[in-house]
């Protein structure tokens, strides 16, 4: 499937709109649309088939995203939220009075409450100061001490769009006998995030941003090694591994991440969640990173070409993914005149954050730079 079929199956498009907004929630294709309204329709009138399909939807699913993640698809569980999934995390490991977690000051909450929550355990909270944005590896070091138990980070930040080599700091981690957690929600599928070169120990993932599917379907990923050492703090009917003798209460858990599905599914999501994925299957990861990335450098020559500073200007691929961040003056009354023309962003922080994905195109991004110039 080519980029020029893949925009015409998006209806925002067709309708004139340019959305630049993937990094809060992504619209849904027309094939992704059509799936949802099988499924119900089968929830209607055949509900034998509507349990097969999200049987086949469960299974495709997790081999897509195993694929997306280098990991093995029983290494994946479902969840409804990130902020769910970090709680799984710090409920499992055993902590003790003076653990130290190493988080950084501009870190979406998802990824920073669950572990403030821990202070009733005696463990505390070092957060490293990010410089305009960036978040040096050389700052994380220098933050650990012999009780640093644990680094949470997110693989692209929410507000600057800074991506972490978690490659390098995976394998310092894995040195340093340190847990490696990963928020990779603005991350997974736009570029490459594997789990296996990176040593990441656990990580989190979303369905509704850059995957383009429905809220309240979000993943966790443990590795082996966390697996063999954690303790599942909730458990459900589909914790164990024979939940059809329902009456036996035999407790005896999966031992792998399924036992973190603890009961009935979002399975409309993970329906929604397959079809999506077939689409990034068919475009490659590594073609959908160059083209973001791409989009990306288009999008911040252009606003340095009209006098405006991104965040991420002058940093090496590595650290873009596709979230261009920016300053510029009323930026409410900019981003309202803009969505007056059919062009979607966001303001966080008081910062105007565009976020292109692999199909947007260089034709879009110049239209909104222009726009933009013409407003300030």
């Amino acid at each position: 499937m080519n980029i020029a079929e893949i925009r015409k199956s998006f209806p925002n498009i067709k309708a004139g709109q340019i959305y630049f907004n993937h990094a809060s929630i992504g619209p849904l294709s027309v094939p992704v649309k059509e799936t949802i309204n099988s499924y119900f329709e089968s929830r209607s009138l055949n509900l034998k088939q509507s349990f097969d399909v999200f049987l086949e939807a469960d299974k495709s699913a997790k081999l897509r995203l195993g694929g997306m993640l280098n990991c093995r698809p029983n290494q994946l569980s479902w969840i409804g939220n990130v902020s769910d999934a970090m709680n799984v995390l710090v409920n499992g490991i055993d902590w003790g009075a003076g653990d130290r977690v190493i988080l950084n000051d501009i870190e979406f909450p998802a990824n920073v409450y669950p572990f403030l929550n821990l202070k009733s355990k005696g463990v505390e909270v070092d957060l490293v100061k990010s410089r305009n944005g960036i978040i040096k590896l050389e700052d994380i070091f220098s933050a650990v001490t012999e009780k640093t138990k644990l680094i949470s980070i997110s693989l692209v930040q929410f507000l600057s769009g800074f991506r972490t080599d978690i490659i390098e700091l995976g394998m310092f981690c894995k040195e340093h006998g340190i847990i490696f957690s990963v928020d990779a929600i603005q991350a997974a599928g736009v570029v490459n995030t594997d789990v296996q070169e990176a040593n990441v120990d656990f990580l989190a993932g979303g369905a509704h941003k850059w995957l383009m599917s429905l809220t309240g379907t979000s993943y966790l990923y443990i590795s082996d090694k966390l697996n063999r050492i954690f303790k599942l703090s909730n458990v459900g009917w589909l914790s164990v591994k024979d939940p059809w003798h329902i009456l036996d209460y035999n407790l005896e858990l999966k031992p792998d991440a399924e036992k973190f599905q603890t009961g009935t599914m979002n399975v409309t999501g993970i329906v929604a969640l397959n079809k999506s994925l077939e689409m990034f299957e068919s475009v490659g990861f590594n073609n959908i990173e160059k083209l973001v990335l791409a989009n990306t450098n288009y999008f911040i020559e252009k606003l340095t070409g009209i006098g405006i500073e991104p965040l991420l200007k002058n940093l090496p691929n590595k650290n873009k993914a596709g979230i261009v961040s920016f300053y510029v003056e009323k930026p409410e009354r900019v981003l309202l005149s803009l969505q007056k023309k059919n062009i979607i962003g966001e303001i966080r922080e008081g910062l105007i954050r565009m976020s292109p994905h692999f199909y947007n195109t260089k034709k879009e991004i110049k239209t909104v730079v222009n726009s933009i110039s013409e407003l300030i």
